[in-house]
């Protein structure tokens, strides 16, 4: 776990392939993503059929995605993205193992394994030969993508929405550390259209730039336009919520229609950067007045969970 908040990195990047997954396929498989096309249909597999088919060998955070051609002009492609955080725990058996699973699995020969290491050494192994002293019987290797050894820089106006947000985990010099966040935020903003999926990225960029106080500081005077997208999206969604909870509450009093936008708004929000909503949540947020609540709507793009951000006062 890294940074002030539990950080599972493994969902964050099955979210992130799952929401975008032409993208992820364009970077980190850039040379199988030539022969795609735009015709083609990119769709992650279910997670629940794959479990109930391969049973224990099954594994949850793998993200498999099926490109499919229209027609059948062509045999179905599928792409096996793994993430690994730490390359210690990498292990190219159980990676050929899985995708020999899948291929038998999803009857095809057309299996494309990417390993997207967050950090590496540069000694994972790439190749597994496996033979006798005659003969070589199998030979497994897979698309290599190491986050840290691509060069920011060559990203800054990409418009590839996963290469924008990963900005941060790439390499990049320390005096541009303002400017790798700048230009993620901006991605983000501009090549997102869905406010809601605009604000779950958002936390995304920010686990990953963890900007200290005055780096923050010092950010919001350098940037101001990209400093107010993430308020400008609070605001919106918090709008969009008090509108709702006021046609709701209209019988029931001003008073009553404001506190249930409120409520509504940040519901919402909580959900959208730190998953469902628990019952304790749930329950402390019904019983709050607007006062305390808009206290808590702003100090939601502060807070680091929802514990520290409930306790507020």
């Amino acid at each position: 776990m890294d940074g002030p908040k539990r950080v599972s990195h493994d969902q964050n990047f099955k979210n992130l392939i799952i929401d975008y997954p032409r993208q992820a396929i364009e970077l980190f498989s850039p040379e199988e993503a030539r022969h795609i096309g735009p015709k083609a249909r990119v769709v992650p597999l279910r997670q629940e059929q794959l479990k109930e088919r391969l049973g224990e060998r099954f594994r949850e955070l793998d993200v498999p995605l099926m490109v499919e051609w229209p027609g059948g002009e062509r045999e179905a492609l599928l792409f096996v993205l793994e993430e690994e955080t730490d390359p210690d725990r990498f292990s190219i058996h159980r990676l050929a193992h899985y995708c020999l699973d899948l291929s038998e699995l999803c009857k095809t020969r057309r299996v494309v394994p990417v390993v997207i290491f967050l950090n590496t050494r540069g000694s994972e192994p790439v190749q597994l030969n496996l033979g006798g002293d005659c003969h070589e019987y199998l030979r497994f290797h897979y698309i290599r993508c190491a986050l840290q050894e691509l060069n920011a820089e060559d990203y800054w106006k990409s418009s590839n929405l996963i290469a924008r947000l990963c900005l941060n985990l790439m390499k990049w010099k320390e005096e541009q550390k303002l400017e790798v966040y700048a230009r993620a935020v901006r991605g983000l903003s501009t090549l997102e259209p869905d406010p809601e999926k605009q604000l779950k990225y958002i936390d995304f960029i920010d686990i990953y730039s963890a900007l200290d106080d005055n780096e923050m500081e010092q950010y919001k005077a350098q940037y101001p336009q990209e400093s107010n997208t993430m308020a400008t999206l609070s605001e919106r969604l918090r709008a969009e919520g008090m509108q709702q909870g006021m046609q709701q509450g209209m019988q029931q009093g001003m008073q009553q229609g404001m506190q249930q936008g409120e409520s509504a708004a940040l519901k919402k929000l909580i959900s959208l950067k730190f998953g469902e909503l628990p019952r304790w949540a749930e329950a402390q947020i019904q019983s709050a007045g607007v006062p305390e609540l808009e206290v808590w709507l702003e100090a939601i793009l502060t807070s680091d969970t929802l514990e520290s951000l409930l306790n507020r006062h």
